[in-house]
Parts: structure tokens; sequence; C-alpha cells
């Protein structure tokens, strides 16, 4: 594993970790889920919200890029 790979790895984990405890912080306090629901519907909201990053080998070395659903297009990160 590279030193970007690990990087995207990191930086996909924080993303999802930070949605994640917002969302499931929300749906327990203004919906009248319970239970494993509540884990259930963060895990699958975080997923598709949480931005993905990818290291990619180019001719120019490798890079690291992001997309995200509220963004057009793949753009280049650091």
């Amino acid at each position: 594993m590279t030193k970007l790979q690990l990087k995207s790895f990191v930086l996909q984990l924080i993303c999802f970790i930070l949605l994640f405890t917002l969302i499931r912080f929300l749906a327990a306090k203004y919906t009248n889920l319970t239970g494993f629901y509540i884990p259930l519907t963060a895990f699958v909201v975080g997923t598709l919200l949480s931005p993905k990053f990818q290291a990619v080998k180019t001719k120019d070395g490798e890079k690291l890029y992001m997309r995200w659903l509220f963004l057009k297009g793949v753009r280049e990160v650091g």
C-alpha cells in the first residue's frame, strides 16, 4: 500500500465517520426510528453522501482524486 493509497483510505474513513455520527444523532433525535434501524439508516446515508477518494497512478506519478455527489466530476486533491 503506497502513501497516497493510505491517505485516501484515511480521508474516506474520516469523512464516513463524521457523516455517520452526525446522521445517527439526527436520526435518533428527529425521527421515530428505534433500535437497529438508527445505525442502519446512518450507515446507508453516510455511505451514499461521503466523498470517495482514490489514488491513481498517472504518467506524472501517483495522484489523489476525489469524487463527491455534490460536486460535478472528479477533482484532484493535493
